[in-house]
């Protein structure tokens, strides 16, 4: 486990690092998008994954590994928004986007060490299209959920949801370095 949370803590620093730089070039811009359109970002970046490893070829020079740090960054940023809201505009300076930002990054660190204690680290025997594949199964289940308005008979809500989306990409990234470094 301690070698989990050091590769996990390894990932989040460098998307909290390009999180704080898009803050720079962008400032909290990310604050008018309604839930629907963060669910539509991660949506197109799953996509692109699974497509990316079912083509032999791919024509744009990014791979899977800047596409799982965009599912991490757009999911802890609606995690954000479902605790503040919705903007009309900026509302928040750079400093409390990240604070944000960790506060939400830490949440999905204790849910993933509490599912590790209780599955054994299971995610380390997945395939990482597996992982891709769940990253949809949930932008799919938070869709319906939209579509619902948020009402739920038994379900997991929004937020379980895109903690998991955080956890299973972060796992993604964790297999493919260690993937590349056999090789």
């Amino acid at each position: 486990m301690e070698k989990t949370l050091e590769q996990y803590q390894s990932v989040l620093n460098e998307c909290r690092s390009l999180f704080a730089n898009k803050l720079k070039d962008y400032g909290a811009a990310w604050r008018i998008l309604r839930m629907s359109s963060l669910t539509d970002q991660i949506y197109i970046k799953a996509a692109r994954i699974r497509s990316l490893q079912e083509k032999e070829t791919q024509k744009i020079d990014e791979g899977q590994e800047s596409e799982f740090i965009g599912i991490i960054n757009y999911a802890l940023i609606a995690l954000i928004q479902i605790e503040l809201g919705v903007s009309e505009q900026i509302d928040i300076d750079a400093e409390r986007a990240l604070e944000l930002f960790s506060e939400k990054a830490d949440v999905a660190m204790e849910l993933m060490q509490n599912k590790n204690h209780d599955y054994g680290e299971a995610w380390r025997d997945m395939r990482i299209s597996s992982i891709t594949d769940m990253i949809l199964q949930k932008i799919l289940r938070v869709k319906q959920i939209e579509d619902n308005q948020g009402k739920l008979l038994v379900s997991e809500g929004l937020e379980a949801n895109y903690l998991d989306m955080v956890n299973y990409a972060i796992f993604a990234l964790i297999l493919l370095k260690e993937n590349s470094i056999q090789q």
